[in-house]
């Protein structure tokens, strides 16, 4: 008989994932690996289980999740792999650590852009890559990406460091779009606008341009849903509430950059159907109207309205570049922060 340890679903969690083990087969369960906060995640899945039946247990790993399931092998008791960014899921991907799907509900719910071609990743909420800007001091109602290199922004630019996720996904677009030698002058013309050199968090943007330090800068969607709706405290909400956001495009017009949650079926898994059931749970209707109110992220399912705080934003038109497109030239997105100096 294998023995069976009770979940703990908080974050203190974290600091015993290294010692515990989950049940390795068991009827009417699924087995989730995320590195998604407990708190986002745990809603989804009681809202899973109440509707199937199927109990969720969930271990929170803040770091190295791949190297988790590499290292526990064959014998692995993970199920479903959930992970934040696109380039996480690729390289579960690339250490064959994952199996393909092929459902007709995952393709219905999920646009082909946002998922593998293969099935073995697929998108489940966005945050898309905008521009804050200074309800006082700029009146551009429109920008484009490549506009953050306009001389007249020359000072006035703030973002974090551009070896972060976040950014080399946006420069690793734009070299899809125009290429590298385009890119690396684009990117020289915004390090040529920065108020000061790059760092902190995409809500620390919005801090700098209500004191004045800058003007615009770039940062995640969601960022303005939690510090608008006070989650954050009273002087972060002061932060959302100094900027304006401007959805930008590229400028062939074809849509916002975003990065993606999602997830994928481990390579091993032993509860393999019932993991097929909660990844396509988590793209039907009812699991992306969770997804919005959790933490502000967009749905990927086509129809769903995102939270008001964000569809109040504006209308999202999202670049129809596939993500494992845009993913071949990440690594170039990284040396090209490197050759400019962009990070100071």
């Amino acid at each position: 008989m294998i023995s069976r340890l009770p979940f703990l679903r908080t974050a203190a969690f974290a600091a015993l994932t290294a010692f515990s083990t989950l049940p390795a087969l068991a009827d009417g369960e699924v087995n989730v690996y995320t590195t998604r906060e407990p708190g986002l995640i745990q809603p989804l899945l009681d809202s899973f289980t109440a509707e199937t039946g199927i109990k969720a247990n969930v271990v929170f790993i803040k770091e190295g999740l791949a190297q988790r399931v590499e290292s526990e092998g064959a014998n692995s008791p993970a199920d479903l792999l959930s992970v934040v960014d696109y380039g996480n899921l690729i390289e579960l991907v690339d250490r064959k650590l994952t199996q393909p799907v092929a459902s007709k509900a995952l393709e219905d719910g999920i646009p082909a852009n946002l998922r593998d071609p293969a099935g073995n990743w697929f998108g489940l909420s966005m945050r898309a890559r905008v521009i804050y800007a200074s309800k006082d001091r700029v009146t551009d109602e429109t920008l484009t990406y490549e506009d953050l290199a306009d001389p007249r922004f020359k000072g006035k630019i703030c973002i974090r460091s551009g070896q972060h996720p976040y950014n080399t996904s946006l420069i690793a677009a734009m070299i899809a779009k125009d290429g590298k030698d385009a890119t690396k002058t684009w990117l020289e013309g915004v390090r040529a606008n920065l108020a000061h050199t790059p760092g902190g968090g995409d809500r620390d943007v919005a801090r700098d341009i209500l004191a004045g330090i800058c003007d615009i800068g770039v940062g995640n969607s969601y960022y303005v849903g939690l510090m608008r709706s006070g989650k954050g405290g009273d002087e972060q909400k002061a932060w959302g509430e100094a900027i304006r956001v401007i959805l930008p495009t590229f400028k062939d017009k074809a849509g916002t950059h975003v990065n993606i949650s999602g997830a994928a079926i481990a390579k091993n898994a032993p509860n393999r159907d019932n993991a097929v059931k909660l990844l396509e749970y988590l793209a039907s209707e009812k699991a992306q109207e969770i997804y919005a109110k959790a933490n502000f992220e967009y749905p990927v399912r086509p129809g769903v309205a995102a939270d008001p705080i964000i569809a109040a934003l504006g209308t999202l038109t999202v670049d129809p570049t596939p993500l494992v497109e845009i993913a071949k030239d990440r690594s170039a997105a990284s040396e090209l922060v490197d050759a400019t100096g962009f990070d100071g």
